[in-house]
């Protein structure tokens, strides 16, 4: 068997939107009235901090693929004004968001028991508020979202290799950015935040999927006490952690490299760490330099470059049973999927998925159960469920 990323064919059944005429499907897409439909025709449950579980209709996987949303389109029209990372939740809402992501991340575990079988993966979203609305690749919806997603394994084992330079599964270059030149103090930064108990580092080979080699590049950290860590808070809080870090190392980076020898950003997470680690660092600062000065000379560059955080956090076990988080360098929005080295590629075939369609449907209504019995949320009938 030869081992590198798949390209994954899933089918969709086409959905029935009607784009008005004078907007740009992107535009539409970013609408409150387009975000009506994940409600009406595939929302499956909805509690009262507006969080909103429902069915992928344009999906990764058919095995099982779901996405809970923090839909505040109906009280925040402005898109580029709504949370698009889990720091920015109200304290009420993230642990009922992270209540929900346990529940189901155990169903998911529960159901695929054997890693040889399935692979297993809940990836959150940043969407990058600073995205053009007419961008290529603009994200669909500007809000906080997780997504809970199975590959069979089986189907990724038969699914032709991926072209290895999509710029997708390289990160567009910002990632290479990242592991030429500041692979070190990278991790360095890391290795220097509050102490973590339950999330501990790990290398590469071991947190990679052997069958595809990804994740290629990232930290990643290997979850003690695999699932049952999971209810402990504790474990949120240290997700909550690599993110900040991330979130500042970001943000000082490109203030470096928006001006030469600038003071740290406001509000940092751990000021300490990006004063002692990255703001005395040769090499984050030379790197800063490079880039600072490609973008005066290249219009092209400097258009492409995302100046403020955007990110993809997976949580996902790999073929040796381990539960590993990784968090990326993301800046041009690949796909969760593609952190992991799987590029779906998703065709509009109606029969396709209808033959899929009735065992998502049971397991999605099984798990929509669950979170109901756990006080999570209340049912949303459909014209394809009841409530």
């Amino acid at each position: 068997m030869e081992y590198g990323p798949r390209e994954y064919v899933n089918p969709y059944r086409t959905i029935p939107l009607t784009v008005p005429e004078g907007v740009k499907p992107n535009e539409f897409f970013n609408s409150a009235a387009n975000l009506n439909d994940l409600v009406h025709n595939n929302g499956l449950l909805v509690n009262p901090e507006n969080l909103l579980l429902y069915r992928k209709a344009l999906g990764h996987s058919n095995e099982f693929d779901t996405s809970i949303i923090y839909n505040t389109s109906q009280s925040i029209l402005d898109p580029l004004g709504r949370p698009v990372r889990r720091t920015q939740l109200p304290e009420a809402v993230r642990r009922v968001w992270d209540r929900m992501n346990v529940i189901l991340l155990e169903y998911m575990l529960e159901k695929y028991p054997d890693p040889e079988k399935a692979l297993v993966l809940v990836g959150e979203a940043s969407l990058d508020a600073t995205w053009p609305l007419t961008a290529p690749g603009v994200p669909s919806i500007r809000m906080l979202h997780n997504h809970f997603i199975v590959f069979p394994m089986d189907g990724l084992r038969s699914a032709p290799l991926a072209d290895p330079n999509n710029p997708n599964l390289s990160d567009g270059g910002q990632h290479s950015l990242f592991q030429s030149y500041m692979s070190k103090v990278y991790r360095a930064f890391f290795s220097q935040l509050p102490q973590l108990e339950i999330l501990r580092p790990i290398d590469a080979e071991s947190a990679r999927l052997q069958l595809t080699g990804y994740p290629q590049g990232l930290p990643c950290w290997e979850v003690q006490g695999g699932a049952d860590a999971l209810r402990d808070a504790r474990f949120w809080k240290e997700y909550d952690a690599l993110l900040m870090g991330f979130l500042d190392f970001y943000r000082t980076f490109f203030s470096q490299v928006s001006t030469r020898n600038a003071n740290p950003p406001d509000d940092l997470y751990f000021p300490d760490q990006v004063a002692n680690v990255l703001l005395f660092n040769h090499d984050f600062l030379s790197t800063a330099k490079k880039v600072r000065d490609r973008c005066i000379t290249d219009a092209i560059y400097a258009n492409a470059i995302r100046w403020q955080p955007a990110f993809k956090q997976v949580i996902y076990r790999n073929e040796l049973g381990k539960l590993i988080v990784t968090i990326s360098q993301n800046s041009i929005g690949n796909a969760i999927t593609e952190l992991l080295g799987v590029a779906v590629k998703r065709v509009p075939d109606a029969a396709g998925y209808e033959k899929a369609e009735p065992a998502l449907i049971e397991k999605l209504l099984e798990v929509r159960q669950r979170l109901v019995d756990a006080d999570l949320g209340q049912g949303i009938a459909t014209a394809h469920w009841s409530a």
